[in-house]
């Protein structure tokens, strides 16, 4: 017999069902919140993995096209590879968890979360975030949770927990939040600039949610949670610690770390631990764990440098930023390109405009996201730090760190009616020392006003990182940290902005959370270098949008047609539209409220395809004067095309003001004329006439 337990979350009921279903997982919840239903499921291996030195969870959330009624589209009609949307939810599942488990737990650890229904009221990612902390709490796994997960939406000053996708449509805000019994231990959120005092009540208010949601989960567990499962440490032993100390003294390991040259520390770095195999050439089981010990010793001694002597490895100030730099226009022929430096991470953002038709679709659960204008993606090859490995597409950090731009540069976006284009930046990593993502919002900012493409403020980005003691008020905040920084602290506390607000944060940490201390001085410390960036660096490269794109660009002209009128300019399938399309060259969108977009290099190209748009959308009118050319000759009369599909005839006596005996003597195939429009006939005729054109026409 399964057990069941429910609370009342945000309006709706949030049930839970334990022993129900996937009873072989080592824990397993049936998440019902409304309609919404997920499987969250929690396994471990029986053994640790072998030769590795870091923790092997993965995190999976799983859209099947069932839950919303929709056959999966393409050749295959089965789920394939998993969206960016799935991937970025799986990843705001890890950020929580991955910190509780223990730090020496080598054994595979795989979270399912397959979502079986939707709800649209009820966004499936919130049972998912609960069902996965309540599946591993229950479970055997060692875990120091539970923890818990909400996310706030902003609708006229008000906030709304755990929006519905429609609500979420409207919100100013999209923040997730999750917590432990104590603490904030991440934060993701997209906004449209929010004040950072607005931003701080709203992760309190989840966080207080959370507690609600923390006590259910403990009910739980006491009364169906397993006994969890001992294990096989993989701590690096004290003894050994204790002899690298006797053949590296701290300040010979302080002296190698104490650089701003990456490759320079690095190199000390080596050295050092070829000194060190040579020492325990005879210790086989210490030489296995030796490039473990090397790291912890470097951890060790710049969390002391810097918490204690408030001395950073390359000698900066606590609230120093590292040198910057930015220009524009560095690749030719692109629309738009900009390189952003800070310190030794380099990224170079590309911008691409293309019509509407060219947005990306989206093929999800979501109903009320089918495709999406505006495209940013990430790219970190190897040799960004100094390494050497095959690519193999974008992984999970990378379309984190995609989203993570794209989502703070969205609201400075100028609307569709006012800039018809799809948009696309592309940034790529030159160099990579800490903070890329950041950097990227940087120069894709700068790329996007460079490219002619006229967003309403400037957004940059910058981090902050975290080291702390042995108590809660005993800690130290970083402005712009550096990789060494992000490896060796204990948070990476990324925020995005304009002057006025923020409009991306994702905070990633190693600890069991942060105190409201700690999260008020990070977005105080990210808004005054946000502040620095966007004056002292990319307004002075680049103060405002240019006024026009660029010479290589697409240029696109938009007209209104009646939306009655679509029909004719589309043609019987696709004619009329496809004509015009091969005659100038151009491409032209047509939306459903009869806004034709029309695409092109050529200026002359575009007029001339958006002339005939017009012919095509408009009724004739006494009066009115036409160009056409002669596409068929009869004995009563001929033939004018105005535009593709759009013709009318001139009668033989409205050719010339003399009397003609054949249409042949004056007229022939292909040539161009001009009319007036005469009005309708008794029988509903349109009439045509060469010989009334005004002389002035």
């Amino acid at each position: 017999m399964y057990k069941s337990y429910s609370m009342e979350l945000a309006g709706r009921t949030l049930t839970v069902d334990i022993d129900r279903v996937a009873k072989q997982a080592n824990g397993a919840a049936l998440m019902h919140y409304g309609d919404t239903t997920v499987l969250s499921t929690a396994t471990a291996s029986k053994e640790p993995r072998e030769g590795i030195d870091f923790f092997p969870l993965s995190v999976e959330y799983e859209e099947k096209m069932y839950a919303v009624g929709k056959i999966p589209g393409g050749f295959n009609k089965r789920e394939g590879k998993a969206s960016e949307h799935a991937i970025l939810t799986s990843r705001v599942i890890d950020r929580p968890m991955r910190p509780l488990f223990p730090k020496d737990y080598r054994n595979d650890v795989t979270l399912v979360n397959m979502v079986m229904s939707v709800d649209p009221e009820c966004n499936p990612e919130i049972p998912a975030m609960l069902g996965s902390s309540i599946a591993t709490c229950i479970s055997d796994i060692p875990f120091d949770g539970p923890c818990a997960t909400t996310q706030v939406g902003l609708i006229d000053g008000e906030f709304i927990i755990n929006p519905s996708l429609a609500q979420k449509e409207i919100s100013d805000l999209q923040l997730t939040v999750a917590s432990t019994r104590e603490k904030v231990i991440m934060i993701e959120a997209g906004a449209k600039e929010v004040p950072e005092a607005v931003m701080i009540d709203a992760i309190y208010k989840a966080h207080e949610v959370n507690q609600e949601i923390i006590r259910f989960i403990d009910k739980i567990a006491a009364e169906c949670g397993k006994e969890k499962h001992t294990y096989e440490s993989c701590a690096v032993p004290e003894e050994l610690f204790a002899a690298i100390k006797e053949i590296i003294p701290p300040e010979e390991m302080e002296e190698a770390v104490f650089t701003d040259e990456k490759q320079v520390r690095e190199e000390n770095i080596r050295a050092l631990t070829q000194k060190l195999e040579e020492a325990f050439a005879d210790k086989e089981e210490w030489l296995a764990v030796l490039g473990e010990a090397v790291y912890q010793y470097q951890k060790k001694t710049v969390r002391k440098m810097i918490l204690k002597d408030h001395k950073r490895p390359d000698g900066r100030a606590i609230t120093q930023i590292r040198p910057l730099a930015a220009e524009v226009d560095i690749i030719p022929r692109v629309h738009g390109s900009a390189m952003f430096t800070r310190g030794q991470t380099q990224i170079c953002t590309v911008t691409t405009l293309a019509p509407l038709a060219d947005a990306q679709r989206l093929d999800g659960l979501d109903e009320f996201e089918t495709s999406k204008r505006y495209m940013h993606h990430y790219n970190f090859p190897s040799y960004s730090v100094g390494e050497t490995k095959p690519s193999r597409g974008p992984g999970r950090r990378e379309i984190g760190h995609g989203a993570l731009a794209e989502r703070a540069l969205i609201p400075v976006l100028p609307s569709e009616e006012d800039f018809p284009y799809a948009i696309r930046t592309v940034s790529e990593t030159f160099e990579s020392n800490g903070s890329t993502s950041q950097a990227s919002i940087c120069a894709s900012t700068m790329s996007l006003m460079a490219a002619g493409v006229p967003i309403k403020k400037p957004v940059a980005g910058i981090s902050c990182g975290l080291v702390t003691g042995e108590t809660d008020d005993d800690y130290i905040v970083l402005t712009d940290i550096q990789g060494l920084e992000d490896f060796f602290g204990d948070m990476d506390f990324k925020v995005a902005g304009t002057h006025d607000g923020i409009t991306a944060i994702q905070m990633d940490i190693k600890i069991h959370g942060l105190t409201r201390e700690i999260v008020e001085e990070a977005i105080r410390r990210t808004k005054e270098a946000r502040e620095y960036i966007l004056t002292e660096v990319m307004e002075k490269c680049i103060p405002a949008p240019r006024d026009h794109v660029g010479k290589y660009a697409p240029k696109i002209i938009q007209i209104q047609i009646d939306p009655q009128k679509i029909g004719d300019v589309v043609g019987q399938r696709g004619k009329t539209i496809n004509t015009i399309i091969e005659r100038t060259g151009v491409k032209i969108d047509i939306s459903d409220e009869g806004a034709v977009s029309i695409c092109g290099l050529d200026q002359r190209s575009m007029d001339e395809a958006a002339h005939m748009v017009k012919i095509i959308a408009t009724d004739f009118e006494a009066g009115q004067i036409l160009t056409g050319k002669v596409i068929s000759i009869k004995e009563f009369g001929a033939f004018i095309e105005f535009a593709p599909g759009k013709e009318g005839m001139v009668h033989i006596s409205k050719i010339c003001k003399e009397r003609i005996n054949r249409v042949e003597d004056v007229l022939t195939l292909g040539d161009k004329v001009k009319v007036v429009c005469l009005g309708k006939d008794k029988m509903g005729r349109v009439s045509f006439s060469m010989k009334d054109v005004p002389k002035e026409a």
